[in-house]
């Protein structure tokens, strides 16, 4: 059996290595490494993926969230509210420009952003939402936009983790994650569902002025060279990493039905267990599982941590600390009691393995030991 790797891409690699070591080929041959035709030809397959008039792409996926708050021209004191768990680019974002970050729980079976608590926290001051699409499932966007539409806030999307990913509406429409809201954003991290072989990132909009912007503010702000109509960044897809992604988008829905399946065994071997909680999907989103992530009851993380990976398991915590605990924020004073399931989240989730190549004797090995330490 093969040593398994929570995310396995020297596999995946070798599975579409001539089409990869083509295309960096092309790109070196080509001398054109920032900006090159490759960048274009991407964003036009990828809109074309997800249906949505403009790709823009980016450095990473943490630059993507803070050019598309630029682009909406939030200003120092206006208050974007997100999910209190998620990685921290969320916020980090929300604070380096000077906004107020605004964090509310989430739902305990979804991991995703408690809409209740997302109402309760608008205030006058509210000018966005970033609901976060969190270890690939869509949150409730048909609320979300309802929410915002009443009270006239941009909608910024995260998902970094759920590309590919699909939202359905009650009236059977059918959307793309990150294509819903004012602006969408991922990332193309390597371990990503699409992900490169160094960083990158993307940002969708069906607005044409929206999409012009931000293709200036990625660029130094610059619509003409050496024209700058606004103060951006150098935030540049470069043009192998466009390359590779070109290449690997053909296999994204591939490598979902992969993800799917590899947790389809994951849910029929544990669903009986009375100490640990599956994944829960909500009825109007699929699960394209960037992560695989349980809850623990009455089992010791650590000691079980310990135990799979003396068997050759590796496994992981997707959060430890709430964004609402951790010292970068603590100016802000957010109010313990307001995050009752983040709290517990923190203390339960675990991440097994889940990726594109896993075998079935390595999900059979996993789940083999997993009982053996509750039994």
């Amino acid at each position: 059996m093969e040593q398994i790797q929570m995310v396995d891409l020297k596999s995946q690699y070798y599975k579409i290595k001539d089409e990869i070591n083509t295309a960096i080929n092309s790109v070196i041959e080509s001398n054109q490494f920032i900006k090159g035709p490759i960048v274009k030809e991407f964003e036009k397959n990828l809109a074309k993926y997800l249906n949505i008039k403009h790709v823009v792409s980016c450095g990473n996926g943490t630059d993507a969230l803070q050019i598309a708050m630029m682009a909406l021209g939030l200003k120092p004191g206006d208050e974007v509210i997100t999910a209190d768990f998620t990685f921290i680019a969320t916020v980090e974002v929300i604070a380096l420009l000077g906004l107020t970050p605004v964090l509310v729980d989430v739902e305990r079976d979804t991991f995703n952003m408690n809409i209740e608590a997302l109402r309760k926290a608008i205030t006058p001051k509210t000018k966005a939402i970033v609901p976060v699409h969190l270890f690939g499932q869509c949150t409730n966007m048909e609320e979300i936009l309802e929410i915002a539409k009443a009270n006239d806030l941009y909608v910024i999307e995260d998902t970094a983790q759920a590309i590919g990913a699909d939202y359905t509406f009650k009236n059977g429409i059918s959307k793309k994650a990150g294509t819903m809201g004012t602006i969408g954003c991922t990332s193309f991290f390597p371990s990503k569902n699409l992900g490169a072989y160094g960083d990158g990132g993307a940002l969708f909009t069906k607005d044409d002025e929206i999409a012009e912007k931000l293709r200036s503010i990625v660029n130094h702000g610059m619509k003409v060279r050496y024209y700058h109509d606004y103060i951006g960044v150098n935030s540049r897809l470069d043009s192998i990493q466009a390359a590779i992604l070109n290449v690997k988008l053909k296999y994204l829905d591939q490598y979902k039905a992969n993800r799917q399946a590899a947790a389809k065994y994951y849910n029929d071997s544990f669903s009986k267990l009375n100490n640990i909680e599956i994944p829960v999907v909500s009825s109007f989103t699929n699960h394209v599982f960037h992560q695989y992530t349980l809850k623990l009851k009455d089992i010791n993380r650590e000691k079980i941590q310990d135990y799979l990976k003396r068997k050759g398991i590796p496994s992981m915590v997707y959060y430890p600390v709430p964004l609402h605990k951790q010292k970068a924020f603590h100016n802000y004073s957010f109010k313990d009691d307001n995050y009752p399931v983040t709290n517990e989240l923190s203390d339960i989730v675990l991440s097994l393995p889940i990726h594109t190549e896993m075998s079935e004797e390595q999900l059979e090995y996993i789940v083999k030991c997993v009982k053996e330490f509750i039994s």
